[in-house]
């Protein structure tokens, strides 16, 4: 990046911890060129026991805003003074945003960036159609449940290893609770089956799920984007099942928070995908 660095130059970015991984950067810089826009966007990272007292100084500040990334969208939330009904519903902020008056505001874009990338890979996926099923019950899972309720989807099916936690998210969000062990019964009839866990690519876990029992042209995501095709992707792939990225979501997500930032949405003539696909050496 060329592009001049001055007092003039409006400054966002991402937190925590780590940080040197997020693409963030990547997209925004890359979207500020494109549209010419005086600004930039860096990775910023914060020790758990000093993010409190980091964002609450930022009060002070000209920045523009924050992405908030793991383990600070908790975090994030009671540090606002202010939330969008969909970071309330989440329990959790991913963008953070500052006025003159030193008033946080905390909205929550993954629901956004959910469905911006199922209009994106599947296009012919209707949420009103049918049963869609979410694996897992933790902050990624409220907020693609949050997601799918306000696109109207009529039934939702929520598994997880611990089913407590998913009878709960039930309770307070909405839908039915499933232990993973009624995966191919809760399968039967589904739109769509989301998983917004990390198993299967971390801490050597598994995520044995039996997908061969869902419908021909059930959507099949995984919102993990390292590595793309994650081998839950990859076994609905080998069924023939139409599929989506985690990356997909990662820039969904990031469009409207760029325009929170720099007030004006990110060109859509940029290829910012493929820039991310060769970051991650695809």
């Amino acid at each position: 990046m060329s592009r001049p660095i001055t007092g003039k130059t409006a400054v966002a970015g991402v937190v925590g911890s780590p940080i040197a991984h997020s693409l963030s950067p990547i997209l925004h810089n890359a979207w500020l060129e494109a549209a010419g826009i005086d600004g930039v966007y860096v990775a910023l990272e914060v020790d758990a026991l000093g993010f409190a007292n980091f964002i609450n100084g930022l009060r002070a500040t000209s920045l523009a805003g924050l992405n908030v990334t793991l383990p600070y969208k908790e975090a994030a939330l009671a540090a606002a003074h202010d939330a969008d009904p969909r970071a309330r519903r989440a329990k959790a902020a991913n963008l953070l945003t500052f006025d003159d008056y030193g008033v946080i505001r905390a909205d929550n874009t993954d629901g956004l960036g959910l469905l911006a990338a199922f209009a994106e890979q599947a296009p012919a996926f209707d949420p009103k159609a049918g049963p869609v099923v979410i694996v897992g019950a933790g902050g990624a899972a409220r907020g693609a449940l949050g997601a799918m309720l306000d696109a109207g989807c009529p039934e939702i099916r929520i598994m997880n290893r611990t089913p407590a936690r998913a009878e709960a998210l039930a309770a307070e969000l909405g839908g039915e609770a499933y232990e993973l062990r009624d995966a191919e019964a809760v399968f039967f009839g589904a739109t769509a089956v989301i998983n917004t866990t990390s198993a299967g690519v971390a801490n050597g876990e598994t995520l044995d799920l039996p997908l061969a029992a869902t419908p021909d042209g059930c959507v099949v995501m995984d919102m993990v984007y390292k590595p793309l095709i994650t081998p839950f992707l990859a076994q609905a792939q080998a069924l023939g099942r139409p599929t989506v990225d985690g990356l997909a979501m990662l820039i969904g997500q990031a469009r409207p928070s760029f325009e929170a930032f720099y007030g004006a949405p990110p060109p859509a003539d940029l290829d910012v995908r493929a820039i991310a696909l060769k970051a991650l050496g695809q």
